[in-house]
Order: C-alpha cells, then structure tokens, then sequence
C-alpha cells in the first residue's frame, strides 16, 4: 500500500514494499532565493521626484490662492452692489420729493433756482454710481420693470402701453432697484 503525506501534497512518499528499508531523503528546507541587493537609488532620480512634488504642491497652492482672490473680489464685489443698491434706495424716496417740490408753484426763482442745482447735483451722484431711471411713459408694460396699479381703456395708446407713471423706477447697472408704478392702457 502506499502511503502519501498529508503534510505536503506534492512531495511524494516512497512507497514500502517490505524488501528494503524505506529511507526518507533528508527535507531541505526550502530557503527563499536569495535576493539580490537592489541598485541604490539614483540620487538624481530621487531629486527628480522631489522636484516633480515640490512643483505639483506649488502650482496646486497657486491654483488655490487665485481661486480665492477671485471669490474674495467677486464676493466684494457684490457686497458693494448691495450696499449701494440699499443706500441708494433710501435716497429715491428724497428724489421723489425734490420732484414734487420742484414742480410746485414758487414766487421766488433764486429758491427755485437753488433747489434745482440741488437736485442736478443728486442727480448726477445717483448717476456717477449707476443709476438709470427706467423709461415707462408710452412705453409698452413690461412686469420686469414696471408695477401696473391700474388699467384703463384709452384709445390714445396702444394696446398693453403705459399711459400715466406714479412713481418712477430705477436700474442700478443691469438690476431694478424700484418697479415703476404705472397705469397701462389698454390691457
């Protein structure tokens, strides 16, 4: 009978036939190959590497700082738009009522005149910082800029068309600051 190791499945076992004594060869224990010493590494390879790290660190820090400045001058930016828009805001009202003042009857023209440089001078500050009246008189409606308080049939205007303005709107840049409050013809 043959009788193979458990302990090692690809080492044979000599089989016993019962005519000679059945030596074992001697286990060598299997030694890993011997490794050969690898090369030092290449001082200028290493240095090489270091480099390639140093500048993708450098060039990612300076990605990340104009990113930064960017957001920082953008967000600036909109904080000046809003300042402005709310400063500006509070100052329409006073706009308003140079308007009104200036077309009341006056017997003094000196004051008249006074009043009115005054409110050339706002005029030209609003203007200096962006501030655009929005054209609503005989203009056709649109909600983007002008706030309809009411409507009327009048066959002196075209159809949708801004017949009377009640209070004036304005742009600052690109952005409504006020809607126009108008009257529109012919809805």
């Amino acid at each position: 009978m043959s009788k193979k190791s458990k302990k090692d499945p690809e080492q044979e076992v000599p089989v016993n036939t019962g005519e000679e004594p059945v030596q074992e060869a001697p286990r060598q224990e299997e030694q890993p190959a011997a490794e050969q010493p690898a090369a030092p590494p290449d001082p200028a390879q290493e240095l090489q590497k270091e480099i390639d790290s140093l500048n993708d660190q450098l060039l990612r820090k300076a990605a990340e700082f104009d990113n930064f400045r960017k957001r920082t001058q953008r967000e600036k930016q909109e904080l000046y738009s809003a300042a402005t828009a709310d400063c500006v805001t509070g100052l329409l009202g006073i706009v308003d009522n140079f308007e009104r003042a200036l077309s009341a009857e006056c017997s003094d023209e000196a004051f008249k005149k006074g009043m009115e440089m005054i409110f050339k001078q706002m005029t030209d500050s609003l203007e200096k910082l962006g501030v655009k009246e929005i054209e609503a008189q005989g203009k056709p409606f649109d909600p983007n800029f002008h706030s309809a308080v009411n409507q009327v049939e009048d066959e002196n205007f075209g159809e949708n068309t801004v017949c009377q303005v009640f209070q004036k709107g304005y742009l600052l840049g690109d952005k409504v600051i006020r809607h126009a409050m108008v009257v529109v013809a012919n809805p």
